[in-house]
């Protein structure tokens, strides 16, 4: 059992008041809060190491590029990656997506060539090959989900073609947390000689990854959404595919050698880092990663599968409510509407009795067009959330309801 109580002592905002009200912060799947730890880490970095990394031959260089490379190695064991040249650090899930979609298609894609995506994915998954198909006319096949919100195995499999060249897919739904069986999917793409690249931005901060178990090609995560800084993220990409990709941008850092004839560019990771990376954010991220692996990954995954439960159960009271996604594997999202209250007002209304959640289309709008919805309101939980806090949350979706 986690001791709730010490953890959430950790994140003084859990204790500040919204309208007069105990704040209940159920947004976590769109950023979780940072604890002291990390926000300390922050500051004494900034007012006592602040050096540019990898360039200086002074003390305070030399001491923050070792705090940035720890950071390397500490997410490399965190998602068990063979090698540090397997990790690069970049802005968030949403770049590291994009970077994959822009240099494998650079060196990989021609017109007709195939993605598979699934209809679930967040925009982040979706506009990049977008933007790849207007750019190079390459087509994007989708994975069809059943109504209980799992994706369809065996139309999966019809979809590849001799020009199917990647498939892109979430690991964890950010609207119905549906966890998907990435192994599976991964194993078919392999069978027909395809890598497949996960977006986990919804999976590593609720269960351990393993990155060779899973023997995906590529895999992007965020750190706001694991209680680390925001702006930093990270792309893991097995070596030989990072060795054959092109660099996604040119600058500083990614160079060994430059002249106007010819540019040699940086051995694995730095090839893909180019300019000044945010090294006092990579090292925050670390210690959002000593935070949670201290608490221990499976009592997370335990705590919030506990809560996810209790959270389908007390709001199945409420009359009139609908939940999207049912799937026997769900983890720590919970979205629905309530009769025809506009989720807007849903949220707005939750808002005031100091609860905080997500509402709209959850940059998901082709998951809604399948829905036939417009969008939902979210209660997405984190390691600090209690069941009290569910029993509020479903008092005050009743206490809103019988407004209407």
């Amino acid at each position: 059992m986690l001791d709730i109580n010490t953890i959430r002592n950790d994140f003084p905002i859990l204790s500040r008041t919204v309208y007069d009200r105990s704040l209940v912060y159920l947004d976590n799947a769109a950023t979780t809060q940072k604890p002291r730890q990390v926000v300390e880490a922050i500051t004494d970095e900034y007012y006592n190491v602040n050096a540019n990394v990898h360039r200086g031959v002074h003390y305070l260089s030399q001491q923050a590029t070792d705090l940035h490379e720890e950071a390397r190695e500490k997410v490399r064991k965190f998602i068990n990656a063979k090698s540090t040249s397997e990790i690069i650090f970049t802005r968030g899930t949403t770049e590291s997506l994009n970077l994959v979609a822009s240099s494998f298609c650079d060196e990989f894609m021609q017109e007709g060539d195939e993605v598979i995506v699934s209809v679930m994915e967040h925009h982040s998954n979706i506009v990049p090959w977008q933007l790849q198909a207007a750019k190079k006319g390459i087509s994007i096949r989708v994975i069809p989900m059943t109504d209980e919100g799992e994706l369809m195995l065996d139309e999966y499999e019809k979809l590849f073609t001799e020009r199917t060249k990647i498939v892109s897919v979430t690991h964890v739904s950010n609207v119905l947390g549906t966890v998907n069986p990435v192994e599976e999917i991964i194993r078919i793409a392999h069978e027909h000689g395809v890598p497949v690249l996960v977006d986990g931005a919804q999976s590593t901060p609720h269960f351990a990854v393993d990155v060779q178990a899973m023997d995906c090609d590529f895999f992007a995560f965020s750190g706001h959404k694991m209680y680390g800084p925001t702006g930093i993220g990270v792309l893991y990409g097995k070596e030989d595919w990072l060795d054959r990709l092109p660099p996604y941008q040119g600058g500083g850092e990614m160079i060994e050698s430059v002249s106007f004839e010819k540019t040699v560019f940086e051995r694995l990771p730095f090839k893909f880092e180019a300019g000044t990376p945010d090294y006092v954010a990579t090292h925050g991220l670390a210690k959002a990663i000593d935070y949670i692996s201290a608490i221990g990954m499976d009592n997370i995954q335990r705590h919030e599968e506990e809560l996810t439960k209790y959270a389908m159960q007390r709001l199945s009271e409420v009359e009139g409510i609908r939940i999207f996604g049912r799937s026997p594997r769900k983890d720590a999202v919970v979205s629905f509407l309530v009769g025809d209250i506009h989720h807007l007002d849903m949220g707005t209304l939750l808002d005031r009795l100091g609860i905080a959640v997500r509402t709209g289309h959850h940059c998901a709008q082709p998951l809604m067009i399948r829905l036939g919805i417009q969008g939902t309101v979210r209660a997405s939980f984190a390691l600090y959330n209690t069941k009290e806090e569910i029993d509020v949350l479903t008092e005050g979706i009743k206490r809103v309801s019988r407004m209407f």
